[in-house]
């Protein structure tokens, strides 16, 4: 990659740290990590961001996290989680991301490791427990989740997968699309339809092992960004025990979408951590390029690029810590955490394109981290709900009767 390392002022803990003294020393451990030992594993593997890592490398990544303490930080407690509050968990996954290591994503699992299991932990039974969810707390197992298809993205309900009952078993057809993780998962989470009534909607969860005759991965794409861990997931009378399914039937759905607020939240700090990166590349191109006998930092031009994105990103950070705290205080700050998840995804956007700007020529050019970036963070403008999805609910909860305020 043409893009130099990131600066220690991006990866850093900065004086007026706004977590607690725990979260910081957490995060000057895992971004030793990453920019040290995994940053020697990337470069011998010609692991970077437009070359995605092997399974067989990302579980040495997982495994080495995992005795690091570092993988299952987001588990309960007894599990051997970290027992961070949500603020503390946003400031160390922005950190992780400003790192610009191509395997941010993987040091805490958030694509096939404990961050998916969310409130199947609390569903689980003992059986599925041992089997299932304790190997991929300990990095022994990869996971996935399954809900989008052809016909269900935005509209979750709208699931066509089926699960049919058949004496102790279940038999599953259908195909998942856009399954992040799945090309390397062992076991994924299917939300199927369990409704006799095909006017009526019922979703169940359930655990389907990739062993399993009738599971298939269908990859073959990537995602604009350049990366491969992505793949549809097509299941033909596969046919899985009873006791896969997680929890209630007919509760698949309110299983998936339980923590939507603090999930919505959770993927903003990745946004804004990779903005970083982008706004310090560009100062670092912008104080080394040359032009009419000085660096171009010199240039106001510049200078207001550089301003307006520092000033954008200053305001989204703000909003996605504010958000927090309001979910460490107990709140349910559902048009809130729309607003972080619409705010922090589109100015990302903004700061990597100005990047972009900046850079000139250089910014164009496939191997450019700040093209890289641009590609990865106009992606989160559609991942994990939409912005139009997200302005859907800001305008929901506000024009909500109870809280509307009467004249």
């Amino acid at each position: 990659m043409t893009s130099p390392s990131p600066t220690p002022s991006a990866t850093a803990v900065p004086n007026g740290f706004e977590g607690s003294a725990q979260a910081a020393e957490f995060i000057q451990r895992v971004t030793a990590f990453l920019n040290g030992e995994l940053a020697d594993l990337a470069q011998a593997h010609g692991t970077h961001e437009d070359h995605s890592p092997s399974r067989a490398l990302l579980q040495q990544v997982w495994r080495r996290s995992h005795e690091l303490g570092f993988y299952g930080m987001t588990l309960p407690q007894p599990l051997g989680g970290a027992g961070f509050s949500v603020l503390d968990h946003v400031l160390i996954k922005e950190a992780i991301y400003a790192t610009g290591s191509p395997f941010a994503p993987h040091v805490l699992g958030e694509l096939s490791g404990p961050p998916r299991l969310g409130a199947l932990i609390k569903q689980a039974t003992p059986e599925q427990m041992q089997r299932i969810i304790l190997p991929v707390a300990r990095a022994e197992k990869a996971i996935c989740f399954a809900i989008t298809e052809p016909e269900a993205g935005s509209d979750a309900g709208a699931v066509q997968t089926q699960a049919v009952l058949d004496g102790d078993h279940w038999v599953l057809n259908g195909t998942k699309r856009f399954i992040s993780g799945s090309p390397f998962c062992d076991v994924a989470v299917i939300i199927a339809s369990t409704s006799e009534d095909p006017r009526q909607r019922e979703t169940s969860a359930f655990l389907v092992e990739r062993e399993r005759a009738g599971f298939h991965i269908e990859g073959g794409y990537k995602t604009m960004a350049g990366q491969s861990h992505t793949a549809n997931i097509v299941l033909t009378d596969c046919r899985i025990p009873a006791t896969n399914l997680i929890g209630e039937r007919g509760k698949g759905l309110g299983l998936a979408l339980g923590r939507i607020s603090v999930n919505r939240l959770l993927h903003c700090p990745a946004m804004v951590g990779l903005a970083r990166v982008a706004l310090e590349d560009a100062k670092a191109h912008a104080l080394r390029r040359r032009q009419f006998g000085q660096p171009i930092a010199g240039f106001q031009a510049i200078q207001h690029q550089l301003a307006d994105m520092a000033t954008e990103l200053a305001a989204a950070r703000a909003l996605m810590l504010w958000t927090a705290r309001s979910l460490d205080a107990g709140a349910d700050p559902r048009a809130e955490t729309a607003m972080a998840k619409l705010f922090c995804s589109e100015t990302a956007f903004r700061v990597a394109d100005r990047a972009v700007q900046v850079l000139g020529g250089e910014g164009i050019v496939q191997g450019s981290r700040v093209e890289f970036l641009f590609r990865v963070l106009r992606m989160y403008r559609i991942l994990t709900g939409t912005s139009e999805i997200q302005r859907n609910t800001i305008a929901k909860e506000l024009l909500n009767p109870s809280n509307v305020t009467g004249r």
